[in-house]
C-alpha cells in the first residue's frame, strides 16, 4: 500500500479484500478515505467453518438470502432473522457476519451491476 502511495496514488476509491488479518487496518492507515468491501465468499467460507454438515446447506441458503437482497434495508432484515433462527447453534458464524457487517454490506451502495464485480475477489 506504501508503495502505491510512493507511486504518486494519492487515493483508491474502493478496496475489495479476503478477510486477511490486518488487511483493513493497514488500507485505513494508508488511505483513510477508502471505502472497503469484504469478499463475501470468503466470509461465508470462514463464517462456516464449523457449521454441520447437516444444517450447511440450510445455513448458506439463509446467508444468501442476506447478501443477494435487492436493498440494503432487506439485507440488514434477512441478517436478523439469520442471527435469530442460527444464533443459539453457531453463535461464531453470526457474530462474524454481524461483527463485520460494516465491511460486508459496502457494495449495496452500488447498482447490481456493479455489486457482482465487487461482492468477491474471486475471479
Amino acid at each position: 500500500l506504501n508503495d502505491l502511495k510512493s507511486r504518486g496514488v494519492l487515493d483508491v476509491y474502493l478496496f475489495c479484500t479476503d478477510g486477511l488479518c490486518g488487511m483493513m487496518q493497514a488500507i485505513e492507515a494508508v488511505f483513510p478515505k477508502s471505502r472497503l468491501q469484504r469478499c463475501i465468499v470468503h466470509q461465508v467460507r470462514s463464517s462456516t467453518r464449523y457449521v454441520s454438515y447437516k444444517d450447511i446447506k440450510k445455513v448458506v441458503a439463509d446467508l444468501k438470502k442476506i447478501y443477494s437482497a435487492v436493498t440494503l434495508e432487506e439485507a440488514e432484515k434477512n441478517l436478523q432473522t439469520f442471527a435469530e433462527i442460527w444464533r443459539k447453534q453457531y453463535p461464531s458464524c453470526v457474530k462474524s457476519w454481524e461483527e463485520n457487517w460494516p465491511v460486508l454490506s459496502t457494495f449495496f451502495e452500488y447498482p447490481v451491476e456493479i455489486r457482482k464485480i465487487i461482492y468477491t475477489t474471486n475471479i
